[in-house]
């Protein structure tokens, strides 16, 4: 296990680098993301004047306050609080996010499934788990929101959020074909067995 600071973006040498079980923290630049903003992206032919190649995105729907532009507030909007939303049902965005817009870390709670691993191994990206219910923490995290896009689908907007030490987090899904939660699942079903074996129990 090791911990890596990453400034944003970063190329696929570097995400390729990391393993599951080590930790993160990212710097500078982070885009949340979700539904609405890739079903518009990848379903009904829209398109984002960001660069996300060597980026992060956050599976986020953010709780923002609307405000004058200022140094503080460059997009009008200040963060109120900015969680992670489940990443599960974003699933089939993960290869099409690499391998259109060259995104190498995605950022959730509750991980991904096979075809997310597959995109891994074949872009050169990684999943980082937040644990769920530290919206707060997360939010603190954020200096500003930067710019915002598509936000007509606020608040599934893109928004582009400048951030300082987001983090650790922890490395649940590797290029190498790695998966904290298979790995999780194995072990479950492993002492599963081992007690009904001990009950007598034929499964």
């Amino acid at each position: 296990m090791a911990h890596y600071e990453l400034t944003m973006p970063i190329d696929e040498a570097a995400a390729r680098r990391l393993r599951v079980n080590d930790t993160v923290t990212l710097q500078r630049t982070l885009y949340g993301i979700r539904d609405a903003t890739q079903i518009h992206l990848f379903d009904r032919g829209r398109t984002t004047r960001f660069d996300l190649a060597g980026h992060a995105v956050i599976h986020t729907a953010p709780n923002v306050r609307k405000v004058p532009v200022d140094a503080a507030n460059p997009a009008g909007y200040a963060p109120v609080c900015i969680g992670t939303t489940t990443s599960d049902r974003m699933e089939r965005f993960t290869e099409p996010l690499m391998a259109r817009y060259g995104v190498r870390i995605i950022v959730g709670k509750g991980g991904l499934r096979d075809a997310s691993a597959k995109a891994f191994r074949e872009h050169g990206g990684v999943y980082l788990a937040i644990v769920g219910g530290t919206a707060a923490l997360e939010t603190t995290w954020i200096e500003a929101i930067e710019d915002v896009d598509l936000d007509d689908l606020n608040p599934e907007s893109l928004w582009k959020f400048r951030i300082r030490d987001f983090g650790p987090l922890l490395v649940a899904m590797d290029s190498a074909g790695g998966s904290l939660y298979d790995a999780v699942r194995d072990d479950a079903a492993a002492r599963r067995a081992k007690v009904l074996a001990s009950l007598g129990v034929r499964s």
